[in-house]
């Protein structure tokens, strides 16, 4: 067994100093963060989210057979050279 009580599962996040770690469980509690804004437009963000989910469907109806045959060509070479 590589995993024993002297190896935690997961690294810790949180202080091991005891007072550290009360004063930021109590600091989450009172004021939780928000999640910091990435400086991105959000309408931006949904638009290309949108385009995003029907892009691939499009492309391949737009292509060739041909086309879409040496894309999936490379696509497999791609895959099985790792």
């Amino acid at each position: 067994m590589w995993q024993n009580r002297y190896m935690p599962n997961r690294s810790s996040k949180r202080p091991i100093d005891l007072n550290k770690l009360a004063a930021s469980i109590v600091g989450d509690a009172v004021d939780p963060k928000e999640p910091e804004n990435s400086g991105k437009d959000p309408a931006a963000v949904a638009l290309g989210r949108k385009g995003g989910l029907k892009g691939g469907k499009a492309r391949a109806a737009s292509m060739t057979a041909s086309q879409r045959s040496e894309a999936a060509r490379k696509a497999a070479k791609v895959r099985w050279k790792k």
